[in-house]
């Protein structure tokens, strides 16, 4: 067994991550087998985010708007806007519905410090800041769903199962639920 450094729980032997928290776990190559915890490192290349369409002190931004490619499901069709949605429905805004039109959705808090614009911004809804900036996102390729977190302080979850082990996609279907931080999010695809 691997003991987490980062939470203590006990993990199976060749875990790379821990099933608790998420940490990374790698060997330090000491010869009493001692293992190291390092955090996640997102990789290199930075996920990209909508535009806000108003700016910090309410006026719209220069840039244009640029309007969501239709995407394409298994059977060649071409699906115009809409595609998929998640509900609040747990949480301070029971109720408040998001559009998913992209391949990929971020989820997580809005920053305009640091140019975070995340499609669904749960930044209003999560007043105890429990989801991350960067939190997770949703794939939608070839007719599928996957949710893949994105090394959240605070975790993802599928229908209250484990914590998502971050950078791993996980299959996503409809109705599902799904928790970031304290806020619980329904997974629906439009017909």
């Amino acid at each position: 067994m691997i003991k987490c450094q980062t939470c203590g729980t006990e993990n199976l032997d060749g875990s790379q991550f821990c099933d608790e928290c998420g940490s990374n776990l790698q060997s330090s190559g000491n010869n009493n087998n001692e293992l190291k915890v390092q955090s996640y490192q997102p990789p290199l290349s930075e996920p990209s985010f909508n535009v806000a369409s108003v700016t910090s002190i309410g006026i719209e931004p220069i840039i244009e708007q640029v309007e969501p490619t239709p995407v394409e499901n298994a059977d060649s069709k071409k699906i115009e806007g809409v595609h998929s949605t998640l509900t609040i429905e747990r949480g301070t805004s029971v109720g408040k519905q998001f559009n998913l039109s992209a391949e990929e959705s971020y989820i997580g808090r809005w920053d305009a410090d640091n140019g975070i614009f995340p499609d669904i911004d749960l930044d209003a809804h999560d007043p105890e800041a429990k989801v991350s900036r960067r939190h997770a996102r949703i794939i939608y390729q070839n007719g599928k769903y996957s949710v893949e977190d994105l090394g959240s302080t605070n975790g993802t979850y599928i229908n209250r199962g484990r914590r998502l082990i971050p950078g791993s996609p996980n299959i996503l279907s409809d109705g599902d639920e799904i928790i970031v931080g304290k806020t619980f999010l329904r997974f629906k695809v439009s017909n």
